[in-house]
């Protein structure tokens, strides 16, 4: 894990810690809220086109929207992490890997289809 990533964990951990949440962060509990903050971060792009939602991105107010969304996401990614001992960093570069497998370049490139499709 990255200094970084390390340190975010680290107090993440605290400030679950500092007001006893701990005991509510059970892993069926922290994966459900996994889901219930992707979806309020699909909810930013609910009933408009995509045009619209990438002209949102310049718009201070939505990224600030956006920006903690996506951080609700993936701290509970980090608490779900810590909680099982998967380090996130190794677990991407590995699913990366099993992709690039999965997903040949010159099978894939510029068609988005399953790659058992492929």
């Amino acid at each position: 894990m990255t200094d970084r990533l390390a340190d975010l964990t680290r107090d993440l951990i605290a400030f679950r810690d500092e007001r006893d949440w701990k005991k509510f962060h059970t892993l069926k509990d922290l994966i459900l809220s996994v889901g219930i903050e992707a979806g309020e971060l699909m909810e930013l792009a609910q009933w408009i086109d995509t045009a619209e939602l990438e002209a949102r991105t310049t718009d201070p107010a939505f990224r600030q929207r956006l920006s903690e969304e996506v951080s609700d996401v993936f701290l509970y990614l980090l608490l779900i992490c810590e909680k099982t001992g998967i380090d996130p960093i190794d677990a991407a570069m590995h699913k990366m890997a099993v992709n690039r497998r999965k997903y040949p370049p010159e099978k894939a490139r510029g068609r988005a289809v399953k790659y058992t499709d492929l």
